[in-house]
């Protein structure tokens, strides 16, 4: 074998081995690979002739001890391997290697010439035509076509005429000397990506039982060539087109002409005037994605990421259903919105893994000097937050995003519209979700598809301008001055960042569930499904939202009844919690929990202590250092069982923050619990129906004494499960402004379906229509589960008796709702500070705006433009009284206990 051992093309692989040994191949890549060699013999087919790409690829079969490839097209003899069919013509030698079971490598299309700058030759026709027959002649045999795909730049074609293009060939089909240079700018960075398996007997057999086997070579052609597209296109986006030729395009878009006649009139000389506006509209929106900029961006923000946060936890799955997603058409890119780095980050992680970057709707607030410039040309177009009474503007913006859709951009916005000033998701705002929507209805054969993405962090970086928010204070506008107040930002730690994807959504479910099935589509069935699916995308959010280490502790830290927990008891029940949670489905950080046991760990527990700890979010307690003196300031977290960690009340809300984040895990069950321990139905609750008693002798609910009773006798009482119902209904109903409920099924199902959760890990206990406190589980009796679900929603009900108690001002006559809100607030520190209430988080500008949406919802207030009033029927001190009473009549009585 002396000759293969000393081939020249074998000696130059080795020699170019060091270069490759950085290209990293995922798993999928491998397992198909093999898949397909166990089915027959093997053909990699490549897109246009490459030394570049063929070197790498036999760098990676030789690595990775996959068949060998003996006999490649296009490449001058040098290179190619010198295998037993030397001296066959090169369509023999291709069947003789296939005879034999061996791999081939076959290039599609050969680098355009100066001739021809913008075609490439076709260069494999008589080869696939060979391999067709010889499928034909062995149907016993499988012969695998297995489309590859080398990205060595993720800088995209771009359309039109280029002097380079026309030298060294275009960035999609690039000659020897432009592919030399993209891989040794790029070589660290390459990426293979390998398209579905075509097997030539089922390819022939399809055309066969079509009777359509004429032009078989140019149907292959086309089914490879589309594959290896799709799997370019994925990775580096579509092809870039001048900024002139994009506003050309939008403004020739028959809707905008259409709404730019109708507002212009008859007139020639107003329609170029509205013209001309839209022309101004667009230049001032439109993105200037450069891929240069992008990766210079890209690399900045993966430094900054490494200085200020710990680590990212991203889930890999779902990073590969949004790749596959890509490969099969525009994908819009759904996340949650907590801080101005979203997008940032996101766009980092894309492209470290090597998926399109994505057009990114953004506020027309960040388009300020000199950030406006730089993510303009990171990928974001600029729009207003509100245009809904401006036709010409709501039309640009729409034909913009259509053409968008159109091109194959990859489209990121922000459904709940700004960021979420309370960790919770905000309800959706859908105008731009209607434009996305009804282009996708109109796109024939295209399928769009919707991915949601929660991204979570253990401190944000803005909690300090958002605590000022949330406590009343005007939001700053963004600008330059921002910028140098960065550094500030910088030299701190903020934990870590998780990133979780849903389940891809696509508009075919949806039109079927609100019966839009036919075409056209009408308007009335285009708002359900807009409505539907914005809705399913922020249950998904939800759902996927990780479990962090810093929300759990937040969590238990804030449900705690005491001044001060213990680190032993913070710890056991972080762990029982966290158990619980993952038993019914949540997600966890990789960091949180052990992948394969389950088992939470102490170390990230602590973790998140000393991050809250250092920020002066926590403070912790040596015992023996005395009660007088102010605490001392320590570098390192003291982990003894017997240290006393207390929250500062003027820090409750920057931990609210976290803790927020995952409420809606125990949102169901905190309701349950809420109404379970509501004390009486002194206040108007539940007057038609009575709970029975739990046993013989106990006293019945609504003749509870004033003083708590004790843990024994109080987890004695039942409750009917009709009251429970009606109760969890009525705080729902006040809360539906508050919380994202899940979808996907009624009030009754939920309410069943959480209480059988309930009683099955025996938090309650259901005897015939009665339900009774559980056993308990995890050391913790039923009552106090109840107690600790309970305790996530006081400062939410705290901060509505607030609202209530504020709506006195409004006898006096109406009030704007800004005003109105900042006087609540006033109302809700005066309360706290005297003791009518006992969390200070409850005093939250946001929380009052829905408690006010709330009463104007149940016809306590109605509203008028931007004032507020009493609804007639309660346009008296008593009535108002009333209001209060109902909420109050909610909240548990006080104890001396802690809520666990």
């Amino acid at each position: 074998m002396f000759w293969r051992k000393w081939q020249p093309a074998r000696l130059l692989g080795r020699a170019t081995d060091p270069l490759f040994r950085g290209l990293e191949v995922d798993d999928d890549w491998l397992r198909a690979v093999q898949a397909a060699a166990a089915r027959g013999p093997l053909v990699y087919v490549l897109r246009s002739v490459s030394a570049i790409d063929y070197l790498a690829l036999h760098h990676l079969t030789h690595r990775l001890d996959l068949p060998r490839i003996d006999f490649v097209n296009g490449l001058h003899p040098v290179l190619r391997p010198l295998a037993p069919n030397a001296g066959l013509s090169p369509e023999r030698a291709l069947a003789h290697t296939i005879e034999l079971g061996h791999s081939a490598a076959l290039f599609l299309k050969r680098a355009p010439r100066l001739a021809a700058a913008h075609r490439s030759r076709r260069e494999a026709d008589t080869l696939l035509e060979a391999l067709l027959a010889l499928q034909a002649a062995m149907p016993e045999r499988e012969i695998m076509m297995m489309p590859q795909t080398f990205v060595w730049t993720q800088r995209s074609e771009k359309r039109g005429f280029s002097v380079l293009d026309m030298l060294f060939g275009p960035a999609d089909y690039p000659g020897e000397l432009r592919a030399s240079a993209q891989f040794l700018l790029n070589f660290a960075a390459g990426q293979l990506r390998a398209g579905e398996a075509l097997s030539l007997r089922e390819f022939l057999e399809r055309l066969e039982s079509k009777g359509q086997p004429e032009a078989r070579v140019n149907r292959l052609t086309y089914a490879l060539l589309r594959k290896l597209e799709r799997e370019r296109r994925s990775i580096v986006g579509p092809p870039q087109k001048s900024p002139e030729r994009v506003r050309e395009e939008v403004l020739r878009s028959p809707k905008l002409q259409a709404v730019v006649a109708e507002l212009a009139g008859p007139g020639r000389e107003g329609q170029l005037l509205l013209a001309a506006k839209a022309r101004a509209m667009l230049k001032r929106m439109q993105t200037l994605a450069d891929s240069e900029i992008q990766r210079t961006m890209g690399l900045a923000i993966e430094g900054l990421m490494e200085h200020v946060f710990s680590g990212v936890d991203l889930d890999t799955e779902g990073l590969e259903r949004l790749r596959e997603a890509a490969r099969r058409g525009p994908v819009m890119l759904l996340p949650s919105h907590k801080s101005h780095i979203d997008y940032l980050l996101l766009s980092t992680l894309l492209r470290k893994y090597a998926i399109q970057l994505p057009a990114i709707a953004a506020g027309d607030n960040l388009s300020f000097f000199p950030a406006g410039p730089i993510l303009r040309r990171g990928g974001a177009f600029f729009i207003r937050r509100s245009f809904k009474n401006d036709r010409l503007y709501a039309a640009v913006v729409d034909a913009y995003v259509r053409r968008l859709l159109r091109d194959g951009w990859m489209i990121e916005f922000f459904l709940e519209g700004g960021r979420s000033r309370t960790g919770k998701l905000l309800p959706p705002k859908v105008g731009l979700l209607s434009m996305v929507v009804a282009a996708a209805l109109e796109q024939q054969g295209q399928s769009v598809t919707f991915m949601p993405v929660s991204i979570g962090y253990e401190r944000l970086m803005e909690e300090g301008s958002f605590e000022r928010e949330l406590s009343g204070r005007k939001k700053q506008a963004e600008d330059a001055t921002a910028l140098l107040r960065i550094g500030g930002l910088l030299r701190d730690r903020w934990g870590r960042v998780n990133i979780q994807f849903g389940q891809p959504l696509e508009l075919g479910p949806v039109r079927e569930a609100v019966g839009a099935g036919a075409d056209p589509v009408s308007a009335d069935a285009q708002r359900a499904i807009v409505t539907r699916l914005a809705h399913q995308v922020m249950s998904e959010i939800n759902r996927v939202t990780a479990l962090t280490p810093g929300a759990l502790v937040a969590l238990v830290l804030l449900n705690h009844g005491r001044r001060g927990v213990s680190s032993r008891d913070l710890v056991a029940h972080c762990q029982h919690l966290a158990t619980l949670m993952l038993s019914h489905g949540a997600r966890a950080t990789s960091t949180l929990v052990t992948p394969g046991t389950g088992q939470v760990r102490l170390r990230a527990l602590h973790e998140a202590l000393a991050i809250y700890v250092r920020a002066g979010l926590l403070r912790q307690h040596v015992p023996g250092e005395g009660l007088t003196e102010e605490a001392h300031k320590r570098a390192k977290l003291h982990t003894e069982p017997d240290v006393i960690f207390t929250i500062p009340d003027a820090k409750r809300l920057r931990l609210d923050l976290a803790k927020n984040t995952i409420v809606h895990l125990l949102v169901d069950r905190a309701l349950i619990a809420l109404a379970w321990l509501c004390p009486s139905d002194e206040h108007g609750l539940d007057r038609d129906e009575r709970a029975p008693l739990a046993e013989p002798g106990a006293e019945p609910w609504d003749a509870a004494p004033r003083t708590e009773p004790s843990a024994t006798a109080s987890s004695r009482r039942a409750l009917g499960l009709g009251v429970l119902r009606e109760r969890v209904h009525s705080l729902s109903r006040l809360f539906k402004f508050e919380f994202m409920f899940r979808v996907g099924g009624s009030f009754d199902e939920l309410f069943d379906g959480a209480v059988d959760d309930m009683v099955q890990v025996g938090e309650l206990r259901i005897d015939g229509a009665s339900a009774l406190a559980g056993a308990g589980h995890d050391g913790l009796a039923g009552r106090g589960w109840l107690e600790f679900y309970a305790a996530t929603l006081l400062n939410a009900l705290e901060a509505y008796r607030v609202a209530a108690r504020a709506l006195r001002l409004l006898l006096r006559g109406p009030l704007a709702e800004r005003e109105l809100a900042s006087r609540t607030l006033r109302i809700g520190e005066r309360m706290f500070l005297e003791g009518e209430i006992e969390r200070s988080e409850a005093v939250c500008q946001p929380m009052i705006e829905n408690a006010l949406a709330a009463f104007c919802d149940q016809g306590y207030l109605q509203r008028e433009g931007k004032e507020l009033s009493l609804a007639e029927s309660f346009q008296s001190e008593e009535a108002v009284q009333a209001v209060e009473a109902r909420v109050k009549a909610y909240l548990p009585r006080r104890s001396n206990e802690p809520a666990w």
